[in-house]
Protein backbone atom coordinates (compact mmCIF):
# COMPACT_ATOMS: atom_id res chain seq x y z
CA UNK A 1 0.00 0.00 0.00
CA UNK A 2 1.50 3.71 -1.47
CA UNK A 3 -0.20 5.21 2.27
CA UNK A 4 -2.53 5.09 4.52
CA UNK A 5 -4.93 7.68 3.90
CA UNK A 6 -8.41 6.93 2.78
CA UNK A 7 -12.16 7.59 2.60
CA UNK A 8 -14.84 6.18 4.87
CA UNK A 9 -18.33 7.35 4.48
CA UNK A 10 -16.96 9.66 2.40
CA UNK A 11 -14.94 11.21 5.29
CA UNK A 12 -10.79 11.54 4.70
CA UNK A 13 -9.17 9.95 7.33
CA UNK A 14 -5.58 9.13 8.16
CA UNK A 15 -5.21 5.73 9.65
CA UNK A 16 -7.46 5.19 12.20
CA UNK A 17 -8.05 9.46 12.84
CA UNK A 18 -10.68 11.61 10.91
CA UNK A 19 -8.68 14.24 9.14
CA UNK A 20 -11.64 16.78 9.50
CA UNK A 21 -11.41 16.42 13.44
CA UNK A 22 -7.88 17.34 13.39
CA UNK A 23 -8.65 20.39 11.67
CA UNK A 24 -11.71 21.46 14.04
CA UNK A 25 -8.97 20.81 17.11
CA UNK A 26 -5.71 22.84 15.44
CA UNK A 27 -6.87 25.22 13.06
CA UNK A 28 -5.71 25.41 9.71
CA UNK A 29 -3.25 25.25 7.80
CA UNK A 30 -1.24 22.03 8.86
CA UNK A 31 0.49 19.40 7.75
CA UNK A 32 -0.18 15.80 8.92
CA UNK A 33 1.85 12.94 9.05
CA UNK A 34 1.31 9.17 9.37
CA UNK A 35 3.19 6.92 11.56
CA UNK A 36 2.14 3.74 10.17
CA UNK A 37 3.48 5.23 6.27
CA UNK A 38 6.64 6.52 7.66
CA UNK A 39 7.75 3.49 8.83
CA UNK A 40 6.54 0.72 6.86
CA UNK A 41 8.70 2.49 3.44
CA UNK A 42 11.77 2.20 5.87
CA UNK A 43 10.78 -1.53 6.30
CA UNK A 44 10.30 -2.16 2.60
CA UNK A 45 13.42 -0.77 1.80
CA UNK A 46 15.14 -3.09 4.83
CA UNK A 47 13.39 -6.20 3.33
CA UNK A 48 14.35 -4.96 -0.33
CA UNK A 49 18.07 -4.93 0.66
CA UNK A 50 18.51 -7.41 3.50
CA UNK A 51 21.11 -9.55 2.08
CA UNK A 52 23.23 -6.27 2.47
CA UNK A 53 22.20 -6.04 5.64
CA UNK A 54 22.84 -1.75 4.88
CA UNK A 55 22.26 1.12 7.06
CA UNK A 56 19.58 3.69 6.08
CA UNK A 57 19.92 6.66 6.78
CA UNK A 58 16.77 9.24 6.11
CA UNK A 59 17.75 12.58 4.67
CA UNK A 60 16.45 14.94 6.95
CA UNK A 61 16.35 17.84 4.59
CA UNK A 62 12.79 15.85 3.18
CA UNK A 63 11.32 16.27 6.90
CA UNK A 64 13.26 17.30 10.13
CA UNK A 65 10.22 16.89 12.82
CA UNK A 66 11.44 15.91 15.95
CA UNK A 67 8.71 13.39 15.87
CA UNK A 68 9.13 12.06 12.84
CA UNK A 69 12.93 11.75 13.16
CA UNK A 70 12.91 9.47 16.48
CA UNK A 71 9.87 7.35 14.95
CA UNK A 72 12.29 5.98 12.53
CA UNK A 73 15.58 6.22 14.39
CA UNK A 74 13.58 3.96 17.04
CA UNK A 75 13.17 1.32 14.06
CA UNK A 76 16.79 1.19 13.12
CA UNK A 77 17.37 3.78 11.42
CA UNK A 78 20.05 6.33 10.89
CA UNK A 79 20.35 9.91 9.47
CA UNK A 80 21.36 11.98 6.58
CA UNK A 81 22.45 15.36 7.20
CA UNK A 82 23.64 18.37 5.74
CA UNK A 83 24.06 21.33 8.29
CA UNK A 84 25.23 22.21 11.69
CA UNK A 85 21.40 22.57 12.44
CA UNK A 86 20.01 19.23 11.36
CA UNK A 87 23.52 17.73 13.72
CA UNK A 88 21.77 19.39 16.63
CA UNK A 89 18.22 18.03 15.17
CA UNK A 90 19.80 14.57 14.99
CA UNK A 91 21.12 15.05 18.92
CA UNK A 92 17.51 15.90 20.08
CA UNK A 93 15.83 12.64 18.52
CA UNK A 94 18.77 10.86 20.22
CA UNK A 95 20.00 9.28 16.90
CA UNK A 96 23.31 7.43 17.56
CA UNK A 97 26.58 9.19 16.47
CA UNK A 98 27.26 5.69 14.14
CA UNK A 99 24.68 6.36 12.65
CA UNK A 100 24.68 9.93 11.41
CA UNK A 101 26.73 11.32 7.65
CA UNK A 102 27.05 14.38 7.33
CA UNK A 103 26.34 15.32 3.25
CA UNK A 104 26.44 19.01 1.95
CA UNK A 105 28.81 21.24 -0.24
CA UNK A 106 29.47 23.78 2.26
CA UNK A 107 30.03 22.93 5.68
CA UNK A 108 32.14 25.24 7.65
CA UNK A 109 34.81 24.96 10.22
CA UNK A 110 32.36 25.12 13.07
CA UNK A 111 30.20 22.52 11.57
CA UNK A 112 33.16 20.32 10.68
CA UNK A 113 34.12 21.07 14.15
CA UNK A 114 31.00 19.94 15.73
CA UNK A 115 31.04 16.17 13.84
CA UNK A 116 34.11 15.12 14.70
CA UNK A 117 33.58 15.58 18.18
CA UNK A 118 30.26 14.12 18.38
CA UNK A 119 31.96 11.06 16.80
CA UNK A 120 29.47 10.69 13.26
CA UNK A 121 30.02 7.71 11.19
CA UNK A 122 31.48 9.43 7.74
CA UNK A 123 31.63 13.18 6.45
CA UNK A 124 30.75 12.77 2.52
CA UNK A 125 33.48 14.98 1.09
CA UNK A 126 32.50 17.52 -1.71
CA UNK A 127 35.49 18.92 -3.19
CA UNK A 128 39.39 18.68 -2.44
CA UNK A 129 39.22 21.76 0.08
CA UNK A 130 37.00 20.69 1.88
CA UNK A 131 38.31 17.42 2.12
CA UNK A 132 41.69 19.56 3.81
CA UNK A 133 39.69 21.70 5.62
CA UNK A 134 38.42 18.24 7.36
CA UNK A 135 42.09 17.39 7.69
CA UNK A 136 43.12 20.85 9.64
CA UNK A 137 40.09 20.16 12.28
CA UNK A 138 41.12 16.38 12.91
CA UNK A 139 44.86 17.06 13.20
CA UNK A 140 43.66 20.03 15.75
CA UNK A 141 41.45 17.57 17.46
CA UNK A 142 43.94 15.02 17.25
CA UNK A 143 40.82 13.04 16.19
CA UNK A 144 40.81 9.95 12.97
CA UNK A 145 38.10 10.85 10.78
CA UNK A 146 36.67 8.90 8.41
CA UNK A 147 36.09 9.85 5.16
CA UNK A 148 33.39 9.27 1.94
CA UNK A 149 34.54 10.83 -1.24
CA UNK A 150 31.30 11.78 -3.06
CA UNK A 151 31.68 11.27 -6.76
CA UNK A 152 29.84 12.92 -9.62
CA UNK A 153 29.54 10.45 -12.64
CA UNK A 154 28.09 12.64 -14.93
CA UNK A 155 24.81 10.95 -15.56
CA UNK A 156 21.61 12.69 -16.20
CA UNK A 157 19.05 11.43 -13.81
CA UNK A 158 16.02 12.16 -16.25
CA UNK A 159 14.65 14.65 -13.31
CA UNK A 160 13.80 18.14 -12.74
CA UNK A 161 17.18 20.11 -13.36
CA UNK A 162 16.79 21.93 -10.10
CA UNK A 163 17.27 18.51 -8.12
CA UNK A 164 19.59 16.81 -10.63
CA UNK A 165 23.00 16.69 -8.64
CA UNK A 166 25.00 14.07 -10.71
CA UNK A 167 25.95 15.75 -14.10
CA UNK A 168 29.26 17.07 -15.17
CA UNK A 169 27.92 20.71 -14.29
CA UNK A 170 26.72 20.32 -11.82
CA UNK A 171 28.50 21.63 -7.88
CA UNK A 172 28.00 18.38 -6.76
CA UNK A 173 30.69 16.03 -5.88
CA UNK A 174 33.87 15.33 -7.42
CA UNK A 175 34.62 13.79 -11.25
CA UNK A 176 36.18 10.49 -11.35
CA UNK A 177 39.65 11.26 -12.28
CA UNK A 178 39.62 14.00 -9.52
CA UNK A 179 38.62 11.46 -7.24
CA UNK A 180 41.01 9.08 -8.09
CA UNK A 181 43.96 11.37 -7.68
CA UNK A 182 43.10 12.43 -4.45
CA UNK A 183 42.89 8.42 -3.31
CA UNK A 184 46.20 8.05 -4.68
CA UNK A 185 47.24 11.15 -2.48
CA UNK A 186 45.63 9.93 0.38
CA UNK A 187 48.97 10.72 2.45
CA UNK A 188 48.17 14.24 2.63
CA UNK A 189 45.38 13.47 5.08
CA UNK A 190 47.20 11.44 7.93
CA UNK A 191 44.65 12.28 10.21
CA UNK A 192 41.49 10.46 7.61
CA UNK A 193 40.47 7.28 6.43
CA UNK A 194 39.68 7.50 3.00
CA UNK A 195 37.79 4.27 3.29
CA UNK A 196 34.02 5.47 1.43
CA UNK A 197 32.64 6.73 -1.64
CA UNK A 198 29.19 8.17 -2.12
CA UNK A 199 27.24 8.86 -5.06
CA UNK A 200 23.74 10.99 -5.36
CA UNK A 201 22.75 11.61 -8.50
CA UNK A 202 19.86 13.37 -7.90
CA UNK A 203 16.33 13.41 -6.31
CA UNK A 204 12.29 12.24 -7.61
CA UNK A 205 14.36 9.29 -10.32
CA UNK A 206 11.08 6.98 -11.32
CA UNK A 207 13.09 4.85 -13.43
CA UNK A 208 16.14 2.66 -12.63
CA UNK A 209 18.26 3.46 -15.57
CA UNK A 210 20.04 6.48 -14.34
CA UNK A 211 21.24 4.15 -11.31
CA UNK A 212 22.17 1.19 -12.83
CA UNK A 213 24.63 3.57 -15.50
CA UNK A 214 25.65 5.46 -12.82
CA UNK A 215 26.67 2.49 -10.14
CA UNK A 216 28.31 0.93 -12.87
CA UNK A 217 30.66 3.75 -13.55
CA UNK A 218 31.36 3.44 -9.85
CA UNK A 219 31.91 -0.36 -9.52
CA UNK A 220 34.28 0.50 -12.44
CA UNK A 221 36.02 3.30 -10.40
CA UNK A 222 36.39 0.88 -7.44
CA UNK A 223 38.02 -1.73 -9.66
CA UNK A 224 40.19 0.56 -10.47
CA UNK A 225 41.71 1.89 -6.85
CA UNK A 226 41.46 -1.60 -5.82
CA UNK A 227 43.82 -2.71 -8.22
CA UNK A 228 46.17 0.57 -6.80
CA UNK A 229 45.54 -1.80 -3.67
CA UNK A 230 42.91 1.01 -2.06
CA UNK A 231 39.77 -0.70 0.11
CA UNK A 232 36.88 0.73 0.28
CA UNK A 233 34.70 0.17 2.70
CA UNK A 234 31.44 1.92 2.67
CA UNK A 235 29.54 2.45 -0.49
CA UNK A 236 26.52 4.88 0.06
CA UNK A 237 24.33 4.88 -2.72
CA UNK A 238 22.57 7.94 -1.99
CA UNK A 239 18.63 8.17 -2.49
CA UNK A 240 16.46 9.74 -5.00
CA UNK A 241 14.04 7.30 -5.54
CA UNK A 242 10.95 8.58 -6.69
CA UNK A 243 7.63 8.65 -5.54
CA UNK A 244 3.87 8.84 -7.26
CA UNK A 245 2.29 12.41 -7.19
CA UNK A 246 0.07 11.79 -10.01
CA UNK A 247 0.87 9.41 -12.99
CA UNK A 248 4.21 8.19 -12.57
CA UNK A 249 5.20 4.59 -12.10
CA UNK A 250 8.40 4.46 -10.37
CA UNK A 251 10.34 1.17 -9.10
CA UNK A 252 9.04 0.00 -6.28
CA UNK A 253 11.87 -0.78 -3.22
CA UNK A 254 12.00 -4.84 -4.40
CA UNK A 255 12.44 -3.99 -7.82
CA UNK A 256 14.96 -1.27 -7.20
CA UNK A 257 16.94 -3.58 -5.24
CA UNK A 258 16.87 -6.69 -7.51
CA UNK A 259 18.42 -4.60 -10.53
CA UNK A 260 21.40 -3.15 -8.39
CA UNK A 261 22.25 -6.09 -6.13
CA UNK A 262 23.58 -8.07 -8.54
CA UNK A 263 26.30 -5.45 -9.00
CA UNK A 264 27.96 -5.47 -6.03
CA UNK A 265 27.85 -9.16 -5.71
CA UNK A 266 31.43 -10.74 -4.09
CA UNK A 267 32.39 -7.73 -2.71
CA UNK A 268 32.30 -7.24 1.04
CA UNK A 269 30.38 -3.74 1.25
CA UNK A 270 28.88 -1.98 4.16
CA UNK A 271 25.92 -0.46 1.37
CA UNK A 272 24.69 2.85 2.54
CA UNK A 273 21.47 4.42 1.52
CA UNK A 274 20.27 7.98 2.27
CA UNK A 275 16.19 7.78 1.20
CA UNK A 276 14.20 11.03 1.85
CA UNK A 277 11.01 11.51 -0.32
CA UNK A 278 10.39 7.52 -0.90
CA UNK A 279 10.19 7.54 2.96
CA UNK A 280 8.15 10.47 3.94
CA UNK A 281 6.82 11.93 0.73
CA UNK A 282 3.54 9.95 1.17
CA UNK A 283 3.33 9.64 4.52
CA UNK A 284 2.08 13.25 4.78
CA UNK A 285 -0.49 15.69 3.66
CA UNK A 286 -1.26 19.40 3.68
CA UNK A 287 -4.48 20.79 5.32
CA UNK A 288 -6.02 23.81 4.06
CA UNK A 289 -9.24 26.20 4.22
CA UNK A 290 -10.99 27.43 1.69
CA UNK A 291 -11.24 31.08 2.28
CA UNK A 292 -12.65 32.81 -0.78
CA UNK A 293 -14.19 31.85 -4.53
CA UNK A 294 -13.21 34.35 -6.90
CA UNK A 295 -14.70 33.61 -10.39
CA UNK A 296 -13.28 35.83 -13.77
CA UNK A 297 -14.04 35.80 -17.11
CA UNK A 298 -11.51 32.96 -17.61
CA UNK A 299 -11.03 31.13 -14.40
CA UNK A 300 -12.44 30.08 -11.01
CA UNK A 301 -9.85 30.91 -7.89
CA UNK A 302 -10.33 29.04 -4.77
CA UNK A 303 -8.46 30.95 -2.36
CA UNK A 304 -6.92 29.29 0.43
CA UNK A 305 -5.25 29.60 4.01
CA UNK A 306 -2.07 28.15 2.71
CA UNK A 307 0.38 30.26 0.59
CA UNK A 308 3.52 29.34 -1.55
CA UNK A 309 5.02 30.30 1.64
CA UNK A 310 4.26 26.53 3.63
CA UNK A 311 3.94 24.47 0.67
CA UNK A 312 6.55 26.03 -1.91
CA UNK A 313 6.71 23.19 -4.66
CA UNK A 314 4.59 24.20 -6.68
CA UNK A 315 5.74 27.64 -7.32
CA UNK A 316 9.48 26.20 -7.44
CA UNK A 317 9.25 23.44 -9.46
CA UNK A 318 5.76 23.31 -10.82
CA UNK A 319 5.86 20.09 -9.19
CA UNK A 320 1.85 18.23 -8.90
CA UNK A 321 0.12 17.39 -5.37
CA UNK A 322 -3.29 15.12 -5.65
CA UNK A 323 -6.45 17.47 -4.01
CA UNK A 324 -8.49 15.59 -1.61
CA UNK A 325 -11.56 16.94 -0.13
CA UNK A 326 -12.18 16.09 3.56
CA UNK A 327 -15.52 15.59 3.03
CA UNK A 328 -16.56 14.50 -0.86
CA UNK A 329 -19.90 15.28 -2.15
CA UNK A 330 -21.34 13.06 -4.22
CA UNK A 331 -24.01 15.12 -5.90
CA UNK A 332 -21.95 18.45 -6.30
CA UNK A 333 -21.13 19.63 -9.56
CA UNK A 334 -17.67 19.67 -10.73
CA UNK A 335 -15.44 23.29 -11.75
CA UNK A 336 -11.81 23.32 -13.06
CA UNK A 337 -10.25 25.59 -10.30
CA UNK A 338 -6.63 27.30 -9.51
CA UNK A 339 -5.62 27.15 -5.72
CA UNK A 340 -4.58 29.74 -4.72
CA UNK A 341 -2.88 31.14 -1.56
CA UNK A 342 -2.89 34.67 0.26
CA UNK A 343 0.32 35.69 -1.07
CA UNK A 344 1.44 38.87 -2.70
CA UNK A 345 2.88 37.00 -5.63
CA UNK A 346 1.40 35.61 -8.83
CA UNK A 347 3.70 32.70 -8.26
CA UNK A 348 1.53 31.45 -5.32
CA UNK A 349 -0.29 28.56 -6.51
CA UNK A 350 -0.95 25.32 -4.93
CA UNK A 351 -2.63 23.70 -8.31
CA UNK A 352 -3.39 24.84 -11.49
CA UNK A 353 -6.53 24.16 -13.97
CA UNK A 354 -7.85 21.39 -11.59
CA UNK A 355 -11.28 19.66 -11.89
CA UNK A 356 -13.11 19.55 -7.89
CA UNK A 357 -16.13 18.96 -6.40
CA UNK A 358 -18.09 22.69 -6.42
CA UNK A 359 -16.11 24.49 -3.89
CA UNK A 360 -17.61 26.70 -1.03
CA UNK A 361 -15.80 29.13 1.71
CA UNK A 362 -14.87 27.37 4.36
CA UNK A 363 -14.35 23.79 2.41
CA UNK A 364 -11.28 22.09 3.76
CA UNK A 365 -8.50 20.50 1.31
CA UNK A 366 -6.00 18.23 1.32
CA UNK A 367 -2.94 18.24 -0.89
CA UNK A 368 -1.27 14.96 -1.13
CA UNK A 369 1.72 13.60 -0.86
CA UNK A 370 3.16 16.81 1.11
CA UNK A 371 5.18 14.82 3.97
CA UNK A 372 8.73 15.42 1.99
CA UNK A 373 10.32 19.05 1.38
CA UNK A 374 6.82 20.61 2.34
CA UNK A 375 7.65 22.14 6.41
CA UNK A 376 11.04 22.10 5.64
CA UNK A 377 10.74 24.00 2.94
CA UNK A 378 8.32 26.85 4.22
CA UNK A 379 9.00 30.26 4.93
CA UNK A 380 8.12 33.58 7.23
CA UNK A 381 7.22 34.98 3.83
CA UNK A 382 4.77 38.18 4.61
CA UNK A 383 5.31 37.65 8.05
CA UNK A 384 3.39 34.43 8.30
CA UNK A 385 3.58 32.14 10.93
CA UNK A 386 4.41 28.57 9.95
CA UNK A 387 1.80 25.83 9.89
CA UNK A 388 1.39 23.10 12.75
CA UNK A 389 2.58 19.62 12.23
CA UNK A 390 0.12 16.74 13.46
CA UNK A 391 1.46 13.37 13.83
CA UNK A 392 -1.17 9.70 13.68
CA UNK A 393 -0.78 6.58 15.17
CA UNK A 394 -3.70 4.51 14.80
CA UNK A 395 -6.14 6.18 16.55
CA UNK A 396 -4.51 8.61 18.35
CA UNK A 397 -2.89 12.08 17.00
CA UNK A 398 -0.28 14.65 18.72
CA UNK A 399 0.50 17.88 17.62
CA UNK A 400 4.51 17.38 17.04
CA UNK A 401 4.80 21.36 16.35
CA UNK A 402 3.27 24.08 17.70
CA UNK A 403 1.65 26.58 14.66
CA UNK A 404 3.67 29.93 15.46
CA UNK A 405 2.06 33.07 16.80
CA UNK A 406 3.00 36.70 15.70
CA UNK A 407 5.48 36.55 18.50
CA UNK A 408 7.24 34.06 17.13
CA UNK A 409 8.26 36.37 14.20
CA UNK A 410 10.04 38.77 15.88
CA UNK A 411 11.81 36.66 18.45
CA UNK A 412 15.77 37.71 18.52
CA UNK A 413 14.59 41.28 17.01
CA UNK A 414 16.15 44.37 18.14
CA UNK A 415 15.28 48.05 17.33
CA UNK A 416 18.46 49.75 18.44
CA UNK A 417 17.81 53.38 20.68
CA UNK A 418 19.10 55.27 17.89
CA UNK A 419 16.45 54.26 15.12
Amino acid sequence: MMHDFHYKNRELYCESVQVKDVARKVGTPFYLYSYKTLTEHLEKLERAFRSMKPLICFSMKANSNLAVLRSLVRKGAGLDIVSGGELFRARKAVCPPARLVYAGVGKTNEEIEQGVRVGILLFNVESVPELEQIQHVAGKLRKRVKVSLRVNPDVDAGTHEHIATGKRESKFGLDLDTAFRVFQGSDRYPDLDLCGIHVHIGSQIVRGGPFLKAFRKVMIFMTRLEKQGRKIEYLNLGGGLGIIYSDEQPQTADEFAKRILPLFRGRKLKIILEPGRFIAGNSGIFVTRTLYIKRTAGRNFAIVDGGMNDLIRPALYDSYHEIWPLVVNGTAAKYKYDVVGPICESGDFLARNRMLQELEPGDLLAFASAGAYGFTMSSNYNARPRAAEVLVQGSRFAVVRKREKHADLIRGEHIPKWV
